[in-house]
């Protein structure tokens, strides 16, 4: 095979429509003459005109020059038929997603290609293994999956199939280098690596809104301002239209056996029954004219109740000093109590110090239960409920009152929006004073129906989740998977990262309250997470 780094390298393209065009055009800017072929009469020529038109574009801002320009634009070669793509050192297919399309293509181009020209799809749900088993020199097939628009998304996934060669695969990575792309390494798998860790971003969402918890809109918000994402879940479906993100959920969701992790909800189903598949109808988790958002829901709880000024916090400051005490075997009797939690004094110190500092940010002083005072707790992976109900000794006042317990999210980015929650029955005055606390602060507020892990925390140690799992089935590298979702999903942090920045322990105990609380299967956590956080151990550390 011919090293992609050759200056006489030529890369073919079958199919010109958006996907292929992003494609040769990456290709020609890359320095490598570019074989055009479009089953459509025409469709070759006038793909290299509009091509031609978007790289004079680039001149015209002042991101290349002219010679630059009139260069890559004279590389590009249109061909009448695909008899015309026998010079090029690897071919591209990127025609729509049709397996006997495919079929057809693949098998045309071994009867005109060199022996060892690579042949690779740009397919985004088509298994590789399916479509090259028609091919007779199978170790040259493989995967060059690039997002759209391939000229401003600079991933591009190298999949390899069952019997891809590894030079067929080493040769694709440069070049998707030679392309100005930064190429993963993937295995063959539904939906491959993006498309599938971009799952629990979409299907948790989906499930803390059916579950009642939070609106599309306080999701959003939240994953927005305390999380860093450059879109909410929701207002992300509505762009890329649900008409797509619904049948690839179930693609995927089937493609590994119905793995209950995977799975999303009916509110998502019914949209996509209902023909409610955002900007392009008009209508989806929002509204739209002229695909311009109109006026959203409003996130932002308001309130005129006064701002609390003092609150009493779970666990206590007395209940730290008498797991002290039973630590230090002052008081042989406290051996026996039943302590709602197991934590050495150091890290309950810790988790008190983390929930006043959080207290102070918001103006509230920190106060022994007067039995009026609203009760703050911040808990990791449990509902208010289960705080209320289990955690009676904290305050060492007996039951906590569950009608004075507000649940405060000091996880995240604080520093513009902060999530509450009650149980139900709580006293609504007590919570709207802690809003109205936040308010106080230059905050905004979002009040949650009762949820183990808020919102914003569960959506991440699920995002944590699956990237530990895509890891421990070998989808891809730790770091491939991290550089995948910042590149194709634009997360400001990967997968792997938001749960390792959070803390394996963290996640585990989010996923674990989870698990236990909902009964349901799609919380369960990776072996790979279970083992590194009881080892102490980086996510990043391989088996």
């Amino acid at each position: 095979m011919k090293h992609p780094d050759q200056a006489d390298y030529v890369v073919g393209v079958v199919g010109c429509g958006a996907m292929g065009q992003g494609i040769a055009q990456v290709s020609a800017q890359g320095g490598m003459r570019t074989l055009l072929f479009d089953a459509r009469e025409g469709g070759a020529n006038a793909a290299k005109d509009a091509i031609a038109v978007r790289i004079n574009r680039l001149v015209e801002k002042g991101r290349i020059g002219e010679a630059d320009a009139d260069a890559a634009i004279a590389r590009l070669e249109p061909v009448g038929g695909i008899g015309g793509l026998a010079d090029a050192d690897c071919v591209v297919e990127a025609v729509f997603e049709d397996l006997d399309v495919k079929h057809s293509i693949f098998k045309e181009l071994e009867g005109v290609v060199r022996p060892d020209c690579i042949l690779s799809s740009n397919t985004s749900s088509i298994p590789l293994a399916s479509i090259a088993r028609v091919c007779g020199q199978r170790s040259r097939v493989a995967g060059l999956h690039f997002f759209n628009p391939v000229p401003l998304m600079k991933l591009v996934e190298v999949i390899r199939a069952a019997e891809t060669s590894d030079e067929t695969v080493a040769n694709l990575m440069a070049l998707g280098r030679r392309m100005t792309r930064t190429p993963v390494e993937v295995k063959d798998a539904p939906g491959f690596l993006v498309n599938m860790g971009g799952r629990a971003y979409t299907t948790e969402a989906l499930r803390i809104v059916h579950d009642g918890v939070a609106t599309p809109a306080q999701v959003d918000a939240i994953m927005r301002d305390c999380w860093g994402f450059r879109m909410g879940p929701f207002e992300l479906m509505d762009l890329t239209g649900i008409d797509v993100n619904y049948p690839v959920s179930q693609i995927i969701y089937d493609g590994y056996n119905q793995d209950p992790r995977l799975k999303t909800s009916a509110n998502h189903k019914a949209m996509f029954d209902a023909g409610l598949f955002g900007r392009k109808t008009g209508q989806g988790w929002f509204s739209y004219e002229n695909g311009k958002p109109l006026d959203r829901p409003n996130a932002d709880f308001v309130t005129d109740a006064a701002p609390a000024e003092r609150v009493a916090i779970v666990p206590s400051e007395a209940y730290l000093k008498l797991m002290q005490d039973s630590f230090d075997g002052e008081h042989e009797e406290l051996s026996e109590l039943d302590f709602a939690d197991d934590l050495n004094p150091e890290i309950l110190s810790k988790e008190i110090e983390r929930i006043k500092a959080g207290c102070a940010e918001l103006g509230l002083t920190v106060v022994p239960d007067d039995g009026k005072c609203p009760i703050i707790a911040s808990p990791n992976g449990l509902d208010a409920t289960t705080v209320a109900t289990e955690s009676q000794s904290w305050t060492l006042l007996g039951k906590i009152d569950p009608a004075r317990l507000v649940c405060v999210d000091l996880s995240g980015d604080i520093s513009k929006r902060v999530t509450v929650m009650t149980a139900p029955g709580a006293d609504a005055s007590v919570r709207d004073c802690v809003a109205a606390a936040i308010a106080a602060s230059g905050r905004k507020a979002t009040v949650i129906s009762d949820s183990p892990g808020f919102v914003g925390p569960r959506m991440v140690a699920m995002v944590g989740n699956l990237g530990c799992y895509m890891a421990e089935i070998g989808l891809a590298s730790p770091e491939d998977i991290d550089t995948a979702m910042q590149l194709g999903l634009n997360y400001p942090l990967g997968s792997m990262a938001f749960a390792q920045a959070m803390g394996p322990d963290v996640c585990m105990s989010i996923l674990s309250g989870l698990h236990e609380i909902t009964g349901d299967d799609r919380y369960r956590p990776t072996t790979w997470l279970k083992r590194r956080a009881a080892l102490g151990l980086s996510l990043y550390t391989p088996n």
